[in-house]
C-alpha cells in the first residue's frame, strides 16, 4: 500500500471534501447560509472594526448574509484583492461599488476602494478537521497575508466557514498552515482549543 505524502494526502482530503459540498442541495447551501446570521453577536463579543469576508464561489457557503449581519452592528465590511499569484489585501466593499473579476471565479472591490487591516477575518475553507486544522484551495493566500500582518505586530480574530460535511478526520499538519481558533457550520460555532 503507498502512503501520500502530506501535500497528496491534502489535495486528496480537499477533492473528496469539495465533492461533498457540492452534493449539498442548492436550497441547503441557502438556508445554511441564512442560520450563520445568528452568529454573528456570537463571533465576537464587540462588533468588530473591520469585518473581511470573500465572495463565495462554487458552492461555497455564502457568507453575504452574515457580513450584511456584521455591518448592521457598525462594522466596515472587506473583501479580499488578489493582487498577484503571492498576494491579497482587503479592499473595503462599499454598498453599491463596483466589484472586479478576482480571478478563480471571485469577486472583489476594484483598485479605487481602500485597503483596510481586518480585525476579523471570515475565512474561507475546502476542509477541516476537529482540531480546527484547514485545508484551503492550495494557493497558500491567506497563510501568507496573516503572515504578513502578525511581522506587521495585526493578528485578526480568524473563524473559518464551511459546511459539516466538509469536516475530515485528520488534516496533515504543515509548518505553513494557520490553525482555525474557530469554525462556523450551518450547525453552529465550533471553538477549538489550541495545540498544546
Amino acid at each position: 500500500m503507498t502512503t501520500l505524502t502530506k501535500p497528496d494526502l491534502k489535495k486528496k482530503l480537499r477533492l473528496d471534501a469539495l465533492a461533498r459540498r457540492d452534493a449539498l442541495a442548492v436550497d441547503y447551501r441557502l438556508d445554511a447560509a441564512m442560520s450563520l446570521v445568528e452568529w454573528a453577536a456570537e463571533i465576537c463579543s464587540t462588533p468588530p472594526d473591520v469585518a473581511a469576508g470573500f465572495w463565495p464561489i462554487r458552492s461555497e457557503m455564502d457568507v453575504r448574509p452574515l457580513m450584511h449581519a456584521l455591518g448592521a452592528q457598525g462594522a466596515r465590511l472587506a473583501l479580499p484583492a488578489i493582487l498577484d499569484s503571492q498576494t491579497i489585501v482587503f479592499r473595503e466593499l462599499i454598498r453599491g461599488a463596483k466589484l472586479v473579476e478576482m480571478g478563480f471565479g471571485t469577486k472583489g472591490p476594484d483598485v479605487e476602494a481602500q485597503v483596510l487591516m481586518p480585525d476579523l477575518i471570515l475565512v474561507p475553507l475546502a476542509a477541516f478537521d476537529a482540531r480546527g486544522h484547514r485545508i484551503g484551495y492550495g494557493g497558500g493566500f491567506y497563510d501568507r497575508a496573516l503572515a504578513r500582518m502578525a511581522a506587521q505586530g495585526h493578528m485578526p480574530k480568524l473563524v473559518g466557514i464551511a459546511f459539516d460535511c466538509q469536516e475530515v478526520d485528520e488534516v496533515p499538519d504543515e509548518p505553513h498552515d494557520v490553525v482555525l481558533p474557530e469554525i462556523l457550520t450551518e450547525s453552529g460555532l465550533r471553538r477549538f482549543a489550541p495545540d498544546l
